[in-house]
């Protein structure tokens, strides 16, 4: 039925070509942003399910710098104790040196001196060896904790090692000098002591940061799993969005035509009354 009113042709050509207008314009989001779901519209269900991940990622990311932090601390307190442990050998050589009761007084006072001039040197590396404002070996924290899981529920602590002079590990004085070949042998015992007591500080602290270092890279191929993950989720196929594209460009030109013929149909109307 030809009608001046009513153009059926002309609507559904009209309705197939917005079909194809509204195609175009997700396909070019698509390619625009790299993504098929950009937003809860695109796909309610799988962008709850990357958002979630996302947060997980995010959360993760936090983790990695809990570990670095923390790393960075244990990395300080090591190296702190191992020079520590360089000191305490060469006080006992000067220890044992001045053990000798041969040797004459002039000899032993300098030894002396050379030896509470290590001694203060330990002092300092204890006081000095913090980062971020941490320290973990002049006893002024119990342990510190990193970050292992994106939602901190699980953490992983590790003690805190005084090697404070005159304390549990070094238990040599703060004050400790000899004057007498007595004094100094004994001083060489007691140094012995603190060397086997700070090789197991220094062993549970090399374990803390390999521990450390093992859950960091645990975390890193979490996160290189989610996001990849995520990827699968959400990231467009540009390849075939490409070729997509390209047919709704050759559609949306037949529909303009389409409808371009469709408006025309009334006027055949005017071969009625010629």
């Amino acid at each position: 039925m030809l009608s001046v009113n009513t153009n059926a042709g002309a609507m559904v050509a009209l309705q197939n070509l917005n079909a194809t207008n509204q195609s175009m314009n997700e396909v070019q989001n698509r390619i625009n942003t790299g993504l098929k779901v950009a937003g809860a519209k695109d796909d309610g269900g799988t962008f709850a399910i990357a958002q979630r991940m996302r947060a997980q990622v995010a959360g993760y990311g936090v983790v990695q710098q809990s570990l670095d932090r923390t790393r960075s601390v244990v990395d300080v307190a090591l190296a702190a104790g191992e020079g520590i442990s360089d000191l305490l050998i060469e006080m006992k050589e000067k220890a044992l040196a001045a053990s000798d009761v041969s040797l004459d007084a002039a000899s032993r006072t300098a030894l002396n001196e050379d030896f509470k001039a290590l001694r203060d040197q330990i002092g300092k590396m204890v006081s000095t060896a913090e980062f971020n404002g941490t320290n973990l070996i002049n006893n002024s924290v119990t342990s510190i904790s990193a970050l292992a899981n994106q939602d901190g529920s699980s953490t992983i602590s590790i003690i805190d090692e005084n090697l404070s002079l005159g304390g549990g590990v070094v238990t040599l004085a703060a004050t400790a000098s000899f004057a007498s070949a007595g004094a100094a042998g004994t001083l060489a015992g007691t140094i012995s002591t603190s060397l086997n007591n700070l090789n197991q500080s220094l062993a549970r602290l090399g374990t803390a940061a390999k521990s450390l270092e093992i859950h960091k890279g645990f975390v890193q191929q979490l996160t290189d799993s989610l996001e990849t993950g995520i990827g699968n989720l959400v990231d467009a196929d540009l390849a075939k969005e490409s070729a997509r594209l390209q047919s709704l460009q050759v559609k949306q030109q037949l529909g303009v035509q389409a409808l371009s013929i469709a408006n025309q149909a009334p006027q055949t109307i005017m071969s009625f009354f010629g």
